[in-house]
């Protein structure tokens, strides 16, 4: 059974500094290119950042600079450090693991941004 699981989400002030982390299972995970999503309300969900397994990034305009997505295959684990938050980050965020015939999402976990 495939089970993306973030966790790291919460209430944090403007200018700082959260880490998500996405623990999967049930999937070959060195295989898998893996991403980062958010959602905020009333809104579509967008790309925040991927990686692929060969561990080349990519980001959202919205984000570069500020976030950085990685990866630890041994461990199954892909990261999301976001630096100088802003009140526009607000969302919950979903982890997802794409391969060419398969495409999984995490549950979410809520990131909000205010003072």
């Amino acid at each position: 059974q495939v089970q993306l699981a973030e966790f790291g989400g919460g209430l944090v002030q403007p200018g700082g500094s959260l880490k998500l982390s996405c623990a999967a299972s049930g999937i070959i995970f060195r295989l898998y290119n893996m991403g980062w999503y958010r959602q905020a309300p009333g809104k579509q969900r967008e790309l925040v950042a991927t990686i692929t397994s060969g561990g080349g990034t990519k980001y959202a305009d919205s984000v570069k600079g500020r976030f950085t997505i990685s990866r630890d295959n041994a461990k199954k684990m892909v990261y999301l450090q976001m630096n100088s938050l802003k009140p526009e980050d607000t969302a919950v965020y979903y982890c997802n693991a794409v391969s060419i015939n398969a495409d999984y999402w995490g549950q979410g976990t809520q990131v909000t941004v205010s003072s």
